[in-house]
């Protein structure tokens, strides 16, 4: 008789796995700060560890999908699924663009319109709607976007045979990779038009690494197993995906905007890269190691929403804490003192304003457990 893995309600190393996405992160932001070459082998690994959104993206996916997957059938749940969210990104969120548009020179005047944007989590849909301090929210958008349909997904998901479920998955994954090509998003952005090409359809590939990644937790057979305990061999294929993706040939990086062709390659090799990264984690955490399930790893996890939004700021604030001007190197003190700056903002978020919010939002009058919330 073959032995399944057991599903476990909650996994000490996906919460450290989140601290290596959000860290991830702020090396792509800082290398493009200090100018790093994304035409050498080290620049442009660094560029492509915007990968690691499609991280967060996939690890968000599965952590909501293992716990509302089998649908949202009252409204009762609905109404505790969206309190669930709302409480868990909007108060940092809005402390976090509140202290940017009043601090920042840059953002301080931003138009209304861009401000009520950026309140409410839609800036990608406007042009011009992505703020100084602020430009890294774009995929907060798409989370957003995602929280807000999953209920409905769920449902429909829930309608379908057992056997059907990861099919019917997957083939929605394959046609939004088309979005890129539709003539309206292709065309874009222009005078007046947002950059279609980065709403949320186009990330539903990160998604569904995450969603089929719950959809067949707990029915994971020893032979299988023992491939996702082969941890160097899915290390090495993100290594490789980053390398391939680093390379001119790939596709531009930094800020060029893509070709349809050049977009769906990054969405292809950001799907293998994340599921390289969290399928093995999260279906063999029992042979994750002790760095991810240490306690200052998973500490920093716990914060990773908070160094997530705040380190772009911080970045800005380095420069002159340094006495040097963005674009011109220094990338180790640079990267130093953005942490040193972020880690401690991140932590205060997360205990005053996070967890007070939570703890707010909660109508049960036992204290609410990370343990039993999916973040």
């Amino acid at each position: 008789m073959q032995s399944y893995a057991k599903h476990v309600s909650f996994l000490n190393n996906l919460e450290g796995l989140r601290a290596v996405a959000s860290i991830g992160i702020v090396l792509t932001h800082v290398g493009f700060q200090t100018g790093v070459d994304p035409a050498t082998f080290v620049g442009g690994i660094l560029t492509r560890f915007d990968f690691f959104v499609a991280v967060f993206f996939a690890l968000s996916a599965f952590l909501l999908w293992r716990h509302w997957g089998g649908g949202v059938a009252h409204s009762r749940e609905w109404r505790a699924y969206y309190r669930s969210r709302v409480s868990r990104i909007m108060p940092a969120y809005v402390v976090f663009v509140v202290f940017v548009l009043l601090v920042f020179p840059e953002a301080y005047a931003s138009p209304p319109l861009a401000i009520v944007a950026n309140m409410t989590l839609t800036q990608i849909y406007f042009s011009n709607g992505l703020l100084p301090g602020l430009t890294h929210l774009w995929s907060l958008c798409i989370e957003a976007a995602f929280y807000l349909v999953l209920p409905l997904a769920a449902w429909a998901v829930s309608t379908l045979p057992r056997r059907l479920r990861v099919p019917a998955i997957l083939a929605v994954a394959v046609l939004s990779l088309g979005w890129a090509f539709l003539p309206f998003v292709d065309a874009s952005p222009a005078p007046g038009v947002p950059n279609m090409q980065i709403f949320p359809p186009a990330f539903t590939c990160w998604f569904v690494v995450g969603i089929l990644a719950a959809e067949v937790e707990g029915r994971v057979g020893p032979s299988v197993r023992r491939w996702l305990r082969r941890r160097w061999l899915w290390l090495c294929i993100a290594v490789v995906v980053l390398v391939l993706a680093a390379q001119p040939f790939f596709g531009p990086a930094g800020l060029v905007h893509p070709t349809a062709p050049e977009f769906v390659r990054r969405i292809l090799a950001g799907t293998v890269f994340a599921a390289a990264v969290l399928v093995p984690q999260a279906l063999d955490p029992d042979d994750s190691g002790r760095i991810l399930q240490s306690r200052a790893v998973r500490m920093l996890g716990r914060w990773a929403y908070g160094i997530f939004l705040w380190h772009l700021p911080m970045l800005g604030f380095t420069f002159p804490i340094l006495g040097i001007r963005p674009f011109s190197g220094y990338f180790f003190p640079v990267l130093v003192v953005t942490l040193a700056l972020t880690i401690p903002v991140a932590a205060a978020s997360y205990i005053f304003v996070e967890q007070s919010a939570r703890k707010f939002f909660s109508k049960s009058k036992k204290k609410p457990t990370e343990n039993k919330i999916p973040t």
